[in-house]
């Protein structure tokens, strides 16, 4: 069951195809934790170019996912709503496995310190039960 639909994250994120990569939320705790999911296709337009002939998603794709995915819990907090949570940095980015057409990715963010206008997330893709991608995000928040 789903907690957010796709169109209810497009009332929170700004981001709009085709590069919105968030399909459903299913937990949510604003300011804290959140679990989503990108159900992967053929029919992503990146994969016209990454590579013919086998297909692979993009780790900066990935990243952006969860980039997208940890805005949302600090978007929807109070003092946030109908802000910009822009990528301010990104450390410790390890990617351990191809993701490719038909994969789900369980997107999952866990800020780790938040401050006025900026927060940490260490946010984990899985497919699976295997981590793809790991990495710490540094959010900006503005307008």
């Amino acid at each position: 069951m789903s907690l957010l639909s796709a169109q209810e994250v497009m009332d929170i994120i700004p981001n709009r195809y085709p590069i919105f990569f968030i399909d459903k939320v299913e937990e949510l705790t604003p300011g804290e934790h959140i679990v989503c999911y990108k159900n992967v296709t053929i029919n992503e337009p990146f994969f016209q170019g990454h590579f013919p002939g086998e297909p692979v998603m993009p780790g900066v794709l990935i990243v952006e996912a969860l980039a997208q995915a940890g805005s949302i819990p600090l978007l929807t907090l109070p003092d946030f709503k109908g802000q910009t949570a822009y990528l301010g940095g990104l450390n410790k980015v390890k990617f351990r496995q191809k993701v490719v057409p038909g994969d789900v990715l369980r997107l999952q963010v866990d800020i780790v310190k938040l401050k006025k206008f900026a927060g940490i997330g260490y946010g984990q893709a899985f497919v699976g039960d295997k981590k793809v991608c790991e990495v710490e995000m540094t959010f900006i928040i503005g307008r």
